[in-house]
């Protein structure tokens, strides 16, 4: 089996909200806060199998305070928006970078599907935030 890339340098851009991250097979990938945060990887987000997904909604404006590692083969963002429970391994992120322009469209266009917003102001996503914050009984 071969081995998945491993990154050589990881930046977090303040500024512009982005995570910038270079592996040892010579790609580099920008992936905005807000692109990590509605692909996180922790079930509370992606449920606990196919179909579960919970669609995120107005997160346009969220950043990464700090960036935890984990181990040797992940790190853990903690989101401006109390989210902190995904684990993204080096493998994900190699995918989310590879993969970012296809997810981020079908990520737009469920939000157009379905009527909600990037905008966390936007009355439209009301509907989508579950009471009490978290979409699963375990997390």
């Amino acid at each position: 089996m071969a081995r998945s890339p491993q990154p050589t340098d990881i930046t977090l851009h303040a500024a512009s909200r982005v995570l910038e991250i270079a592996f040892d097979d010579g790609k580099t990938f920008k992936l905005p806060f807000e692109f990590l945060r509605v692909y996180s990887p922790s079930a509370e987000v992606r449920g606990h199998g196919p179909g579960q997904e919970t669609l995120q909604v107005g997160k346009r404006d969220v950043t990464i305070t700090s960036l935890d590692p984990i181990g040797h083969y992940a790190v853990q963002p903690n989101f401006s928006d109390g989210h902190s429970s995904g684990i993204y391994s080096w493998e994900y992120l190699y995918h989310l970078g590879v993969e970012q322009e296809r997810l981020w469209a079908e990520y737009l266009a469920r939000l157009a599907e379905v009527g909600a917003s990037r905008d966390p102001a936007d009355p439209r996503n009301a509907a989508f935030v579950p009471d009490g914050g978290s979409a699963c009984g375990h997390h």
